[in-house]
């Protein structure tokens, strides 16, 4: 009897190439990107070996059917994941089958079957954002100190460059040219680069932050950096997670029209969808935002209520004042209201 892992037709005998070699070596995938399909196959092996009792020396790339995959999806659903998190397991795999049928024309059927299983529809939820009041709040929350005035700079650096989080735990000291305007050269999602505007008031909370935690100016020391035991490196996302939440939690209690959740990426989201709403062309958002596309920032052009009113205002007809009409018979009123 032939033994499958040596014929190739083992499911996972191409994971290790596809993640570790085509992915960051010829498609030029970022690494959230590779980890993201890493997860999405780790957890698609232990459905296999967990809850369908096949051992990954035995399961074939026939076994993984329509049904099968399915199956699967039902299986994330009530073990509790949301449905975003539910197609993004559903993506890896199946971009991991595409990539074993051009290795192997034989698998293209199996690859274009798992194609065909539907993505499941995620309910389009309202994007909550910081209003204007609770924002200033939270800028000043920070205390008057060294550490205050870091995580003061984060937080309106944040929201002014809207930025990701990781692309500004990413700055440089070198990252940041006061120039007019000032800029910052961000190393965006994907590899890719962009440079964009700040502020004056932004700049200025940037040139004290150098001076207090970059005395010496040095380029490739990271902009936002933590040291323990004498050890420096660039700050973690849970850290300035946690900087972030200290900060929500102080100003809650006054400010009870806070999101329920606030995290790093609602103040890219607040920024978009404040600089759509004064008039900022789409694809002018588009590009500070280093989107590829302007169908990805679409999510961030809705409309205020204030947009909504000028937009109906303007285009309504001739509509004619409303005259009361009152009834002059008591009776015939007293009537109409009910009464006797």
């Amino acid at each position: 009897m032939k033994n499958k892992a040596l014929n190739g037709d083992l499911l996972f005998s191409k994971t290790n190439d596809f993640l570790n070699r085509y992915l960051p070596l010829q498609a030029s995938r970022s690494t959230n990107t590779i980890e993201t399909y890493r997860d999405g196959l780790t957890v698609f092996r232990r459905y296999i070996t967990d809850i369908k009792k096949i051992s990954i020396r035995k399961f074939t790339f026939t076994e993984c059917t329509h049904d099968l995959m399915l199956d699967f999806l039902a299986y994330l659903k009530e073990s509790g994941c949301e449905a975003s998190t539910c197609n993004n397991r559903l993506a890896a795999l199946r971009a991991y089958l595409w990539y074993a049928s051009d290795m192997d024309i034989s698998l293209q059927s199996i690859a274009l079957s798992a194609s065909h299983v539907p993505f499941i529809k995620e309910p389009k939820k309202k994007k909550d954002i910081i209003s204007d009041d609770d924002l200033a709040a939270l800028f000043a929350a920070p205390p008057d100190t060294k550490t205050g005035f870091r995580d003061r700079t984060m937080l309106i650096l944040l929201y002014d460059s809207a930025m990701r989080i990781s692309e500004l735990l990413g700055l440089k000291v070198s990252s940041i040219k006061f120039s007019s305007p000032s800029s910052i050269h961000i190393h965006g999602k994907g590899e890719k680069e962009r440079v964009v505007s700040i502020t004056d008031k932004t700049a200025a909370h940037l040139q004290r932050y150098l001076k207090l935690y970059h005395p010496k100016n040095v380029p490739d020391m990271p902009l936002f950096y933590t040291t323990i035991k004498g050890n420096t490196s660039a700050m973690s996302q849970g850290n300035a997670a946690r900087i972030i939440k200290k900060y929500v939690k102080q100003i809650r209690l006054d400010h009870p029209n806070l999101p329920a959740r606030i995290y790093a990426h609602i103040f890219r989201r607040t920024r978009a969808t404040g600089l759509y709403r004064d008039g900022v062309e789409l694809e002018m958002v588009s590009v500070i935002l280093g989107h590829s596309s302007t169908q990805t920032t679409r999510i961030y052009a809705t409309p205020s209520i204030e947009m909504m009113r000028d937009a109906m205002e303007g285009s309504t007809a001739d509509i004619p004042d409303e005259e009361a009409e009152w009834l002059t018979d008591d009776d015939e009123l007293a009537r109409l209201c009910g009464l006797r």
